[in-house]
């Protein structure tokens, strides 16, 4: 029998979340998800798996910037992805607009089209970007999985709830 196929999804893991300096710096509890969201990426590479990057990308006019301050505007240095997590050729790299890295951005297709059936969520923050797609996801028929010591918060209260509701409400592992 064939194994299901997988797909690791890292989300936001960019300049202005990662980076003390960043327009929209997350913490250091986010920077110490780094080496677990690495060794993730270097296992699903070694089993041949899927690995999506998505990557808030906005327009310098985007209104989320009237909730949280000018961050990730496209083409610029806080937009990119931070290098230790670089995107090997072959790498779908979704650029979003909104919270959730399937809305309007070919993620689905993407996914579909592999015959994935399981997704693995790395990144930040939990209780935004993470939990949009998760429920995005969940809808449209995959199984959530989030890799606990891999995703972070800006705010700790709400990454704890935000776990707590992706397995509740999306049946998710966590992992």
């Amino acid at each position: 029998m064939a194994r299901e196929k997988k797909a690791l999804i890292i989300i936001d893991m960019l300049r202005d979340f990662m980076e003390p300096d960043g327009a929209l710096y997350c913490g250091d509890n986010a920077r110490r998800i780094i080496p677990y969201v690495k060794k993730a990426l270097q296992a699903f590479r070694k089993q041949g798996d899927l690995v999506i990057h998505s990557r808030d990308a906005h327009d310098a006019d985007d209104r989320e910037f009237r909730l949280f301050g000018r961050h990730c505007v496209s083409g610029t240095p806080g937009s990119r992805i931070i290098k230790e997590l670089s995107p090997r050729r072959g790498e779908p790299v979704i650029r979003t607009k909104t919270y959730d890295s399937v809305f309007n951005t070919g993620l689905a297709a993407i996914l579909r089209k592999r015959g994935v059936r399981d997704v693995f969520f790395a990144g930040v923050c939990t209780s935004i970007c993470i939990m949009e797609t998760a429920s995005s996801l969940y809808k449209l028929g995959y199984r959530i999985n989030i890799l606990k010591k891999a995703v972070a918060d800006f705010d700790e209260k709400a990454h704890k709830f935000a776990l707590e509701r992706i397995k509740k409400v999306y049946g998710a592992r966590i992992i």
